[in-house]
């Protein structure tokens, strides 16, 4: 069948990566297929420029870069054909009918406007707590392994495999020392099943139930990640004392 449209994360929520996107645009348009990102991640984070990724629509919602929630934007390229959502008045330019969410627009306007005055700022701190996170991790937490490209990845999303663990217990030890994580994308948080993306990049099901998703933002402070690095091995470790699986890499 002939496909109409492509539509991939710009990066992923659970472990950071960021997809080809340029890449994927030009055979798309080689193919004559319309190309959509989701950037909901991304937008703030990293370089977004539609001109360069070559993308013909783009998405972003308010409340990943401190806006309210229920409302986004929808980049059109000019020239793509779009359908309304919801017929009937002209509003949203004749895309979706209905009164406006005035205050979540000027929410979101104004959320943006501070992006471009410390959004830079920000970036470079959240990039260096971060790396401060992941080392500490790493040389001080035995058995874990990092999920994720090492380098195209969003620098505050970190996701690590504790082997031999349930992450659902190191997630609640941690939220009792003040410390809140999840255990895969908030969007399916409770969700029983599987992360579908730990599955993808291969890992067994008792190695992506031990992982945790640390996502880092404009709020972390040092002493944030100082207190994490504080508590978590002394977690981990006393789990794994009592820990009936014993799960290596290699397993």
């Amino acid at each position: 069948p002939q496909t109409a449209i492509i539509s991939i994360m710009h990066a992923n929520n659970e472990i950071g990566t960021i997809q080809p996107i340029e890449e994927i645009s030009r055979i798309a348009k080689e193919k004559g297929i319309l190309i959509h990102t989701d950037a909901v991640q991304s937008f703030s984070k990293i370089d977004v420029n539609v001109n360069k990724l070559g993308v013909d629509l783009l998405s972003i919602s308010g409340h990943k870069i401190y806006g309210p929630k229920g409302v986004g934007a929808l980049y059109i390229r000019k020239g793509t054909h779009i359908m309304p959502l919801i017929y009937g008045g002209h509003q949203e330019r004749e895309m979706r009918a209905g009164t406006e969410n005035t205050a979540g627009i000027i929410g979101l306007g104004e959320a943006v406007r501070v992006i471009k005055e410390r959004g830079d700022r920000d970036k470079k701190r959240i990039e260096k707590l971060a790396e401060k996170l992941k080392k500490g991790i790493e040389d001080n937490v035995p058995k874990v392994k990092f999920n994720g490209h090492e380098k195209e990845r969003i620098k505050g999303t970190l996701n690590f495999a504790f082997y031999g663990l349930e992450a659902e217990a190191i997630l609640l030890a941690l939220a009792t020392k003040g410390i809140y994580v999840s255990t895969g994308s908030a969007c399916s948080e409770g969700a029983e099943d599987v992360s579908h993306v730990l599955d993808a990049i291969g890992l067994k099901p008792e190695v992506a139930r031990s992982c945790i998703r640390f996502s880092l933002g404009r709020f972390n402070s040092k002493e944030d990640i100082d207190l994490v690095l504080k508590e978590l091995p002394d977690i981990v470790a006393k789990f794994r004392e009592i820990s009936a699986l014993d799960i290596d890499e290699e397993d």
